[in-house]
């Protein structure tokens, strides 16, 4: 049920990778605690049926189409956004891909621009046009970047997903050490093992690795999606007011080992 005194009452947001997972989770998150909720993911029937679910709890929510390494479709989504509602005042970009641990030798040729195209190229768009909505209406806003704790360290992923996690976290801290003074804060959550689609496809290709991950996790376990959308609640909300350029590690300790 939305609350109407919510951690995010009366905010505009827009999530990317909104149609499972994480961004899903986010999305019911963000209409719990007040927010209206505009979600952007390519496929627009889970969208769709996710808005309907979102509406019955009486927040408001809509969605638009787009592939985030599509520039144009990034822009047209913020677009909508403010037309619609006249403002944006928060980003989640949590599109992205994974990509199986190879032999970096071994992996086909198009294998890294295919990876950097989405998860970092994807952030960049959107970075660009959300930062660009934010400044003409005036009011701040606050940004929030998927990166992985493969963004911290190397984990059992292939070479150009680690890459593209360490680069999301590098458009982060440029961005907020950029517009820290326009009203703008940009932060980044580093997941660690938490069950998606992506994550539950790697471990059905990978036998036996979600155990040797929990073995690597002092809490040993696998996290819910609601449990980082709650985090990425807190960094877009006004509780976190004086923090940006962070990357906050929601990983049941596994970076601490």
């Amino acid at each position: 049920m939305t609350q109407k005194n919510g951690l995010l009452s009366g905010k505009v947001s827009l999530i990317t990778g909104a149609s499972s997972g994480i961004g899903a989770a986010t999305a019911k998150v963000f209409a719990a605690e007040g927010a209206t909720v505009v979600l952007a993911a390519r496929r627009v029937d889970r969208l769709e049926a996710l808005v309907t679910e979102i509406r019955k709890t009486g927040a408001e929510a809509s969605y638009t189409a787009m592939d985030v390494s599509r520039d144009e479709d990034v822009k047209r989504a913020v677009e909508f956004t403010v037309e619609k509602y006249g403002r944006l005042d928060l980003a989640f970009n949590n599109a992205g891909i994974g990509c199986d641990q190879e032999p970096m030798h071994l992996m086909r040729q198009n294998a890294f621009d295919e990876i950097m195209e989405i998860n970092v190229g994807g952030v960049w768009h959107c970075l660009q046009h959300q930062i660009s909505a934010m400044l003409r209406c005036g009011a701040g806003g606050a940004i929030v970047n998927n990166s992985s704790v493969g963004g911290l360290q190397a984990i059992p992923a292939g070479a150009p997903y680690v890459a593209s996690k360490h680069a999301v976290i590098g458009l982060t801290r440029a961005a907020a050490a950029e517009y820290a003074q326009r009203g703008i804060r940009v932060n980044a959550v580093a997941p660690g093992t938490t069950r998606t689609e992506i994550i539950a496809g790697w471990f059905e290709r990978n036998p036996g690795l979600e155990e040797q991950l929990h073995q690597a996790t002092p809490q040993s376990r696998t996290a819910e999606p609601e449990e980082i959308a709650q985090a990425v609640a807190w960094l877009c909300s006004d509780r976190s007011s004086f923090v940006t350029g962070t990357v906050m590690p929601v990983d049941g300790g596994y970076t601490l080992v």
